[in-house]
């Protein structure tokens, strides 16, 4: 399915809510309610709680289940998507005010938090117009495993202190860790035990009752702990006053723009990932797969509009979007739901939130950025590929040490390390055929009874070959042909599907070489690009088609004609070739 639409598709294909709205359903309407209603149980409190992380106040969360949230509904391409902040991006923000607004004051952290959301939307909304959503894919999954792994870890550490109610300088990683460790015994008693019981109460509800709300209950417990218990005059912190009504207008201030767009950028990425693996994760058989270039759009629309009305940067979150699901969405109508839950809850229930205690929002923030850690997948990738879990804990040392907004850069570099890696050291393998068989496969332990063809050396390269691979390509041929001393090279290159100019003038210098010390190079298996390519340039000249063959068994064949021949040759006393 294409990403854009044609000039000659409907309306409802250039606007998705026309889309889903022309195939609404009168019997979605309930599960729809309901689960836009429970999202909001789950989405308002997390949202609260990462607006905190982001040092910003606790209203901002509101905010930004609001405005992106109804714009999503609007543009958005993935039915189930449930968009506001996540843990990660609320800890960009956190570094990224941290540099322009370091202590500063809620008017000087509204504008920054303005400015800094709206060019994470400009930033989604070019990379829409450009089409760039495939750069989605230049993490690799490891990476990114690590990546929020380390996420995980800095969040942590963030909120120890405000759950058992320690005030501390923060600084690098190991200086939080030893500020955090002897702060132990001035810890706050009456804040650690509300922190406990939030934490206990959040588990206990994941674990037995995984469908409910956890985090609407635990906030309301803590908040009935406070009227109730009278917490705060025994030192428990608790959020403070909330502005009632609707956010006001916040401009940005464009001279900040210089020192916030690679903070802006690197926010823009994670938006778009977490977003677009979050609609693809819960897309359901028979429904369209999220849209990279129109998710793009709508989250950068979300992210604009938003700036202007106080929200933080925002993009969709996965444990919100699978309760959405799980509760029964069938499409954006849930998310609208949850938005005017959202506004129902700015309007009427701003008072009663600022009774939250610290903690309370501290465990919150806790107990869902944990399972951005996950040992199951680092395990997993270490089964599979050595390389790739070292790739992975480079991620996460690089989050954890030298910042998140360095550690976004390391997990590309990482990323892009190892595809450089990887291309650039594609295998060769030496092939037999299976005994009675058509079927060649690479020399292997576990067949050696397969065929071999004494001075027939067959070669299987694969992957793309270009100006960065062809040398070593060439330094792993050039041992095996030395150590069989065949006078048959035949190439398979069934695998391989592009060949480069620069590759291509190396393997006909080698072709050349071989020739004067009597080794024959024979190509097979050519695409019909590749074959395009060899034929058009001098080795096509060279080779001629006697010495391209479509598959391996023609190759073989060829190969006994040719020992026959050779046999004839010396039995009546002619040359040999």
């Amino acid at each position: 399915m294409q990403d854009q639409s044609s000039p000659h598709q409907s309306p409802g294909r250039r606007l998705p809510v026309l889309e889903w709205v022309h195939g609404y359903q009168k019997s979605w309407i309930k599960p729809d309610v309901v689960a836009g209603v429970t999202a909001a149980a789950v989405v308002l409190p997390k949202a609260m709680a990462y607006a905190t992380v982001a040092g910003l106040p606790v209203q901002v969360g509101l905010y930004t289940a609001l405005v992106p949230m109804v714009i999503y509904a609007l543009f958005g391409t993935s039915r189930p998507l449930s968009v506001s902040t996540t843990a990660t991006l609320a800890i960009l923000t956190a570094t990224a005010l941290g540099q322009v607004a370091p202590g500063g004051g809620a008017a000087q952290l509204a504008v920054a938090t303005a400015t800094l959301t709206l060019l994470v939307g400009v930033f989604l909304v070019l990379a829409a117009l450009l089409r760039l959503g495939f750069v989605a894919n230049f993490i690799s999954e490891p990476v990114l495993t690590g990546f929020k792994g380390g996420i995980a870890i800095v969040i942590v550490l963030d909120q120890l202190p405000k759950l058992i109610g320690l005030h501390m300088v923060k600084s690098s990683f190991f200086h939080n860790v030893y500020a955090l460790v002897t702060g132990l015994p001035h810890a706050s008693v009456a804040t650690v035990v509300v922190g406990v019981v939030t934490v206990v109460v959040l588990v206990a509800l994941e674990h037995f009752y995984p469908k409910s709300p956890a985090p609407l209950i635990a906030v309301a417990c803590g908040i009935a702990a406070v009227s109730i218990l009278g917490l705060p005059k025994y030192g428990v912190g608790i959020v403070g006053h909330i502005p009632t009504g609707l956010p006001s207008i916040v401009m940005p201030q464009f001279s900040l723009v210089e020192a916030l767009w690679p903070a802006a950028a690197g926010i823009a990425l994670m938006s778009f990932t977490e977003t677009i693996a979050s609609g693809r994760a819960f897309a359901q058989s028979g429904e369209s797969v999220p849209l990279p270039n129109r998710e793009l759009m709508a989250t950068g629309l979300g992210n604009a509009a938003g700036a202007l009305l106080g929200s933080m940067p925002s993009g969709g979150g996965t444990t919100q979007t699978a309760v959405n699901r799980l509760v029964g969405a069938h499409s954006q109508l849930a998310e609208l739901v949850t938005a005017a839950v959202t506004l129902g809850t700015m309007l009427l229930l701003a008072p009663l939130i600022g009774l939250m205690p610290h903690a309370t929002l501290a465990a919150v923030v806790i107990v869902y950025s944990i399972g951005l850690f996950k040992p199951a997948d680092f395990r997993a990738i270490l089964a599979v590929r050595r390389m790739e879990f070292l790739w992975a804990l480079v991620a996460l040392a690089g989050v954890v040490l030298l910042g998140t907004l360095n550690g976004i850069l390391i997990a590309i570099l990482v990323s892009l390390v190892a595809l450089a890696h990887q291309v650039s050291d594609p295998p060769v393998y030496v092939l037999r055929r299976k005994r009675g068989t058509n079927v060649f496969r690479p020399v292997s332990d576990q067949h050696p009874d397969d065929e071999e063809f004494p001075g027939l050396l067959l070669l299987r390269p694969e992957g793309r070959i270009f100006f960065v691979n062809a040398s070593n390509i060439g330094h792993k041929i050039t041992p095996l042909v030395e150590q069989t001393r065949p006078t048959v090279v035949a190439l398979d290159m069934r695998a391989v599907f592009d060949l480069e100019y620069t590759a291509l003038k190396m393997l006909t210098e080698a072709e050349e070489r071989c020739r004067k010390v009597g080794i024959a190079v024979w190509l097979v298996g050519l695409s019909p690009d590749v074959f395009a390519v060899v034929e058009n340039a001098p080795l096509g000249k060279a080779l001629g088609h006697r010495r391209m063959f479509l598959n391996l068994e023609q190759a073989v064949t060829a190969w006994h004609a040719l020992r026959e021949e050779q046999a004839v040759e010396e039995a009546s006393g002619g040359v040999q070739r």
